[in-house]
């Protein structure tokens, strides 16, 4: 094992053990470190060097990677290349590596005829049906990430209509459950028969229960609703988390609040919502700017 490998590893229990990350956090920086690794074949700290990275750069480019996807390479070698300064190991500084500036992705939200037809698309009441009516619901109610709803425990407290969600980071949160989930939920699980301690389950043709539900089963179910209800565009499950927020946004939260319960680190993150509801401003600004102006024309 190389010096770099050593140090690779030590730094992957640090970030589970020390920073408190996710398995998946850690699976992720496993992945983008060891392509840096491949493509450079740096043994040492002080292989890696400015040159080293520009070329590992134009190796992504080149690939026609996203932009963005192409930062997250390059924000966990800054963050390896932190670890090295913490532990006294000398490398290239971490501050010397810039970010190229991503262009702000626009956020896709359903209007609210398509979403409410999106929630009406599951008919029936097989387990399946009635499974996946519950889990449009309670994205919509709780704004959860795909990853979050699928490791929902079956046992929850309906009648307080709340329950703790570990997040990103394994920070914890509370999230509340409207009216509507709360009944769907309770209609799901009269139809169940499994023991199995999770909330969303798969469910085969024959309806056998089959385990935990993942989330590409999860994305699945979401755009075939969404295809059933007519509208046009791909739908993804993320976009009844926008839809979450933009709706309490609109409807008067205040944008500390939405925060908390979507689970953002940083407020910013959660601001990007806020120029979605322009059209509800420009409204108030057409029905209250200038009246008394427009009283004196009269």
């Amino acid at each position: 094992m190389t010096d770099i490998e050593k140090l690779f590893h030590e730094y992957l229990d640090y970030l589970e053990i020390e920073k408190n990350r996710s398995l998946k956090t850690r699976e992720n920086y496993e992945h983008y470190l060891n392509v840096f690794f491949k493509e450079t074949s740096v043994k040492k700290p002080s292989d890696i060097t400015d040159s080293v990275v520009r070329s590992f750069r134009i190796t992504l480019a080149r690939k026609e990677m996203k932009k963005i996807t192409q930062n997250y390479y390059i924000i966990a070698l800054r963050n390896f290349l932190k670890y090295l300064v913490r532990r006294g190991i000398k490398s290239l500084a971490p501050e010397t590596i810039e970010l190229p500036k991503v262009a702000r992705r626009d956020i896709e939200v359903l209007d609210y005829k398509e979403l409410e037809r999106l929630l009406a698309a599951p008919k029936g009441d097989s387990l399946r049906v009635l499974r996946d009516r519950a889990i449009l619901e309670v994205l919509f109610s709780t704004g959860l990430r795909v990853s979050e709803i699928c490791m929902l425990p079956r046992y929850l407290d309906l009648a307080r209509g709340e329950m703790s969600v570990r997040g990103k980071g394994e920070k914890i949160r509370v999230v509340f459950l409207s009216d509507s989930s709360k009944t769907a939920i309770k209609e799901y699980l009269k139809k169940r028969t499994d023991a199995d301690e999770a909330l969303f389950i798969g469910v085969a043709k024959s309806g056998k229960p089959l385990g935990r539900i993942d989330p590409r089963t999860v994305q699945r179910l979401v755009d075939s609703y969404a295809r059933k209800a007519g509208i046009a565009k791909r739908v993804h499950p993320h976009e009844l988390r926008h839809s979450f927020a933009t709706d309490l946004l609109i409807n008067g939260a205040d944008l500390r609040s939405v925060q908390e319960l979507l689970g953002h680190a940083n407020i910013s993150t959660t601001q990007v919502y806020t120029h979605l509801t322009n059209k509800e401003l420009h409204e108030v600004h057409e029905a209250f700017h200038g009246r008394r102006r427009k009283k004196d024309e009269e």
